[in-house]
């Protein structure tokens, strides 16, 4: 809970009432490796803060598992869709180490947004920050190469880089698993 909270505080001035009701709206929990959180065709019930460990996102599409999100520390994760309209997911969200997280369900998201000043501003901002990531991302598979990508990937998360498998590393950087096998070679010799 306190990482969250020095995050939140590092961007917007929190009140010991704001302090308060963060505390009472967060849940804290230790998730092991491989546990999935969401499941798609459920309906996502919770925003995440992961506050210690690595999480992926993923959809399967035709029997193929494409990873979207690789989530590491101090970020914020969900099925933004079905958290805000509670309707079914297209989203998987699994742990890919032993996790420390807080989560926030729907109502309590909502009475965050009624009762103090921070909130709306703080999720635009995280919001924002996402969106913006994304269409980095999109950016990068239409002018990067293969190898720029990973390498781009490495330099921007070198943590995710030794800790996620090569073939969750590959799926999220839209790379065949031989391929950038091939390409770690090259950079290695």
């Amino acid at each position: 809970m306190k990482k969250l909270i020095n995050h939140i505080n590092s961007q917007f001035s929190l009140t010991d009432n704001d302090i308060g009701l963060l505390k009472r709206s967060f849940i804290s929990a230790n998730v092991p490796a491989q546990t999935k959180l969401l499941e798609s065709g459920k309906i996502e019930r919770y925003i995440y803060f992961l506050s210690k460990g690595i999480v992926k996102g993923y959809q399967n599409i035709d029997g193929k598992l494409v990873i979207q999100h690789l989530v590491s520390e101090q970020d914020f994760f969900t099925s933004l869709d079905s958290f805000m309209s509670e309707t079914p997911s297209l989203d998987y969200y699994e742990t890919v180490t032993d996790c420390e997280l807080v989560k926030i369900a729907k109502p309590d998201f909502d009475l965050l947004q009624e009762n103090t000043l921070f909130w709306k501003d703080f999720v635009k901002t995280v919001t924002n920050e996402h969106l913006s990531c994304k269409l980095e991302r999109v950016k990068d598979f239409q002018i990067l190469t293969a190898k720029e990508r990973y390498l781009k990937f490495v330099n921007q998360h070198p943590k995710l880089a030794l800790n996620v498998s090569v073939d969750n590393i590959a799926s999220f950087l839209g790379i065949e698993p031989q391929s950038l096998s091939r390409i770690r070679k090259q950079i290695s010799s």
